[in-house]
């Protein structure tokens, strides 16, 4: 009898030490949980954080708010050359970007074209948007041929030609439904004698196109010699359909700011 006592006690006794080695406190596991998620959004928040911070150090050292860039325009396009970049889209030494924002009114100079690597404007010009598309604010865009309507988003320039226009430069739309039938619809960058002060003058507005990003004269060697060759350009409107695979953040912040660099942040 003593030693089946002896016996069935060691056996509690092994079963009550399984059990208290295998039990964790439920507030420990809610407490590494938390730190966890935590720790997830201080790392998401610090590369956002750092990432407005790249964007709105070259928006500052090249002085984009004296010629009435709007900032959040400016990160747009930023974010669209780096996702261009990764998806192998424009080359290595691409550096320049050009930015028409046709949410301002054409008698505006709403195209600008930015070195980032220098963190320098270039040049800040008018620039005309398609006959279809509005009068002074272009409030229309389509990618259908013969709409003589301006297409928005990322464009890749190409190469140039002479046309009826004379020296041309043609553009390639990245993005599908929205500017993909740029080469089919001929638009292009090229001069045009209507985009001027003395039309401003004259309309109360630049005169339109057909769709093309039509410049003045004067400028249009400048503006295709320095932006040839696959370099991005961008087209912002105001437009609630408009999306692109191109304006993922996550993306642009992972490629400038590798997970080492961001844990010394953390």
């Amino acid at each position: 009898m003593r030693k089946y006592f002896l016996w069935a006690t060691c056996s509690l006794l092994v079963v009550f030490s399984i059990a208290f080695i295998s039990w964790s406190p439920a507030s420990n596991v809610k407490k590494v949980s938390t730190v966890n998620v935590a720790s997830a959004k201080k790392h998401a928040a610090s590369l956002s954080e750092l990432y407005g911070q790249y964007v709105t150090d070259i928006y500052n050292t090249a002085q984009l708010q004296l010629t009435g860039m709007d900032a959040l325009v400016f990160q747009k396009a930023i974010t669209g050359y780096i996702n261009l970049k990764m998806a192998h889209k424009l080359p290595e030494n691409s550096n320049v970007i050009t930015v028409v924002d046709f949410n301002k009114s054409s008698r505006e100079k709403r195209m600008w074209i930015i070195d980032l690597a220098a963190k320098k404007l270039l040049l800040n010009t008018w620039v005309s948007h398609g006959q279809g598309s509005g009068d002074d604010m272009a409030n229309a865009f389509s990618n259908t041929e013969h709409s003589h309507q301006s297409s928005l988003g990322f464009y890749v320039t190409d190469d140039v030609y002479l046309g009826k226009h004379g020296r041309s430069l043609r553009l390639n739309g990245m993005d599908v439904g929205f500017n993909s039938n740029a080469r089919q619809r001929a638009i292009v960058v090229h001069a045009a004698d209507y985009v001027s002060q003395a039309s401003i003058n004259q309309l109360g507005r630049l005169g339109r196109s057909h769709g093309c990003p039509a410049v003045s004269p004067e400028v249009c060697a400048t503006v295709i010699n320095t932006i040839k060759g696959q370099n991005m350009l961008y087209i912002a409107g105001n437009d609630s359909r408009y999306t692109s695979k191109y304006l993922n953040e996550g993306v642009a912040e992972n490629f400038l700011f590798p997970a080492a660099q961001v844990a010394k942040v953390l």
